[in-house]
């Protein structure tokens, strides 16, 4: 008689082609009882997996369709095979694994009982095919250590993820940190590990699919804000409150400043000058924190940059998950592939 499986994985994807074989023979390779969850691929996804042997849960698109979901669906297939996983992998489709990630995550998990979840860096596999990948690979430069959220992929306690009913279905984006949240507020522990969780393959190759993404993050943000308060996912918060005040607030202060200039009869050109030196003063900020975690000139006047035209993006998405849930109507999935 085999021994218990104590270990499985779930990956979702939609149309990831080689880079979701790449992260099941990953998957596999550790050893790990895997299903993937997958949301109407048409590039022949599902059967590359069932030919590696990988159980395939396809999803009811007749249902509003959201990460979380999917990540739940999975979750659940998962324990109806192999009830005696204590441990659980969830990557994207577009991630691979490294090699020894499962040996070093599941090390910190046993040695600590409070730790629910574990992850590391991701690496982008080809940051110099555009300026938008590279900053993604920058974006993954996050620190070691005690964390407040982990992202697609990481490694939890089952008992964890039960205990708090895993996902939330209802979110279209920012449903790791949303979970991690509340795996906090039942007094768990999450850590960053040093080294490598996966090589991520970001794929983009227009401005339009950066906009997109950091829209979403805007969005998710805003969500965030509206299921906890200020006083739940700080980082969502600060995330949603930077980009509003700069993209709404300081615009707004600045036109009333010019009419209040223009009616007393003085010039106008002190009002769009402060907005200028604001802005100068947080892309200046940014690159100088950037170079003193090592980046290179160029990687942290890139960061510095998109850092600033980033609070754009993320306010369309604050202003859009506003718009949706005052016209109580649900909004579609944002997505940047």
């Amino acid at each position: 008689m085999s021994a218990p499986v104590r270990l499985g994985a779930v990956a979702i994807g939609r149309n990831e082609g080689q880079r979701l074989e790449r992260c099941l023979d990953a998957l596999l390779a550790q050893g790990l009882a895997t299903v993937y969850v997958d949301s109407g691929s048409t590039d022949g996804s599902r059967e590359a997996a069932r030919r590696r042997g990988v159980e395939v849960v396809e999803l009811d698109l007749s249902l509003p369709f959201t990460a979380a979901r999917a990540r739940n669906a999975g979750f659940e297939r998962l324990l109806e095979l192999h009830p005696a996983v204590e441990f659980v992998q969830f990557v994207d489709g577009d991630c691979e694994l490294v090699p020894d990630w499962i040996e070093r995550g599941l090390a910190a998990l046993l040695a600590e009982p409070d730790l629910v979840a574990v992850c590391a860096q991701r690496k982008e596999r080809f940051p110099e095919a555009s300026p938008w990948n590279r900053l993604c690979d920058l974006e993954w430069d996050t620190p070691v250590g005690e964390a407040e959220a982990c992202g697609g992929d990481a490694l939890y306690r089952r008992s964890a993820l039960e205990a708090v009913g895993g996902f939330d279905p209802r979110l279209i984006a920012g449903e790791e940190p949303e979970l991690c949240f509340r795996l906090r507020r039942q007094g768990g522990r999450i850590r960053r590990l040093p080294g490598l969780i996966t090589w991520h393959d970001a794929a983009m190759t227009r401005f339009g699919q950066w906009w997109r993404r950091t829209k979403r993050s805007g969005h998710a943000a805003a969500e965030a804000w509206d299921l906890h308060g200020r006083g739940g996912q700080r980082a969502m918060v600060r995330i949603a409150a930077s980009a509003l005040a700069y993209a709404l607030a300081l615009p707004l202060l600045t036109l009333a400043g010019g009419l209040a200039l223009w009616a007393a009869g003085w010039p106008l050109w002190p009002a769009p000058l402060a907005l200028g030196l604001a802005y100068g003063r947080l892309v200046s900020k940014v690159r100088t924190q950037r170079l003193a975690r090592g980046d290179s000139p160029g990687a942290a006047g890139l960061y510095a940059r998109y850092t600033f035209l980033g609070k754009f993006a993320e306010t369309a998405g604050i202003l859009s998950y506003w718009k949706h849930r005052l016209l109580r109507r649900r909004a579609g999935l944002i997505e940047y592939k």
